[in-house]
């Protein structure tokens, strides 16, 4: 019914019958059949509009058959049977979300389609409007990857009993929009290196370019043509032999894949769980990357699986990883004093000049 009305409210505001079936993806003939009772009632494009009521009023004339849809699906006593589920689970999460949760982790066997029918039916007002993605060119495999930090919400660390502010590392490969997800509580020179090691790890690889934000832990002085990096970070980049291109200031469609990335891992990953220490995080993100986030249809690959996509064709294209790890270095500016005397640095620290 809901799709019958979307129908009849797309021809009633001047659609052709042609446009509208391919908008929304259903065929002519159908459309065509839906509007056949609206045309011999005297309703014609342009004409004076009426609301959702009144046309859900006309088509349950119309289309009686349909008004019971809810006894006749296969599938409704199937969702039903986890609605007190469903309902606390929209209010903090996405319908594909939920959808996902139910099927890995309560046994749910209807489609994903399926489950959106039911949640339009039975939860109207939890479902928000569609957004229009715009595509950007494709990626050679292995090219290149998009990195950014994205704020994942409070959480009460049970040993120190204090709330804490828990940020995600996201690094997404452009090509086959695989990614790496790494929670932490810290976005120092520590974390922001250590987290890029991991992903080089995860992936079995390393691309030819990082495109970052332009955090003061990698870049210290943002420029269009010559930017300057943080001397540890780029002492990451000459190790794993990767250019880093930065991103423009204040410009986040130079980095989409992973800008647009940021809601999804904050729903699917982080809300509506409980947490014990970073280290949980951790874990967790990995086998979330492989098993939820690697293995979901993506809109952009025709709905392939990201995980598919990047052992097909850019696995073998990334850059082979150094036999030795990656060690970060603290770099400090030494003070000599007016006796001679030199500021010793950390033991971890190395220092400028001669």
């Amino acid at each position: 019914m809901i799709d019958v009305i979307e129908i009849l409210q797309h021809w009633h505001a001047g659609r052709p019958k042609t446009v509208v079936a391919a908008s929304l993806g259903v065929d002519p003939k159908t459309v065509r059949k839906y509007i056949v009772p609206a045309e011999a009632a005297g309703l014609a494009p342009g004409g004076p509009p009426l609301s959702r009521a009144e046309w859900a009023t006309l088509a349950a004339g119309w289309f009686p058959e349909l008004v019971d849809a809810k006894a006749r699906s296969l599938t409704f006593g199937v969702i039903n049977a986890h609605r007190e589920r469903i309902g606390p689970m929209l209010a903090t999460n996405t319908v594909t979300t939920v959808h996902q949760r139910l099927r890995d982790e309560h046994g749910l066997t209807a489609s994903v389609a399926s489950f959106r029918r039911y949640v339009r039916l039975e939860f109207p007002g939890e479902v928000a409007a569609s957004k229009v993605t715009v595509l950007r060119p494709d990626v050679p495999p292995g090219e290149e990857a998009q990195i950014d930090y994205g704020f994942l919400g409070s959480w009460l660390d049970p040993i120190a009993q204090r709330v804490r502010r828990v940020w995600a590392f996201v690094m997404v490969l452009a090509c086959s929009r695989h990614m790496f997800v790494r929670p932490v509580l810290s976005m120092d020179q520590r974390a922001w290196v250590g987290a890029h090691v991991e992903a080089f790890v995860f992936f079995g690889g390393c691309p030819a370019r990082l495109v970052p934000d332009n955090l003061k832990t990698g870049v210290d002085r943002p420029d269009l043509y010559d930017p300057k990096l943080n001397r540890a970070y780029g002492e990451l980049a000459a190790h794993y032999g990767c250019l880093i291109d930065p991103a423009r200031a204040s410009k986040p469609k130079d980095k989409p894949r992973v800008e647009r990335q940021m809601p999804y891992v904050r729903d699917s990953f982080w809300r509506g769980r409980v947490w014990t220490s970073e280290a949980e995080m951790q874990t967790a993100a990995i086998v979330w990357c492989r098993e939820v986030a690697g293995r979901r249809q993506h809109r952009s690959l025709e709905g392939a699986a990201p995980a598919v996509v990047f052992a097909a064709v850019e696995a073998e294209t990334l850059r082979a990883l150094p036999t030795a790890r990656f060690e970060l270095a603290r770099w400090s500016t030494p003070k000599v004093g007016p006796d001679c005397h030199i500021k010793s640095p950390r033991p971890s620290t190395r220092c400028r000049g001669g």
